[in-house]
């Protein structure tokens, strides 16, 4: 069964899930994955942040990880 993700984890964390979660967040514009403060951010923050749908986000990631699993 593929991990979930939601908004709450912290984009450290999120990384650690899966490297390959940075260029999604990359193509939506969140360049900042190897800041410091992305360490303490969670993926809901982030996303404000750079005004994205959380929402939005963490329904692709969770595709991606459902596909990544099949």
């Amino acid at each position: 069964m593929a991990q979930k993700i939601d908004k709450e984890i912290l984009i450290g964390e999120l990384i650690n899930v899966d490297v390959n979660i940075v260029p999604i967040l990359m193509s939506a514009g969140m360049h900042c994955v190897g800041c410091p403060s992305s360490q303490m951010e969670s993926l809901d923050e982030a996303c404000m942040v750079h005004g994205i749908d959380s929402d939005m986000m963490v329904d692709a990631i969770n595709e991606y990880l459902a596909a990544k699993d099949m």
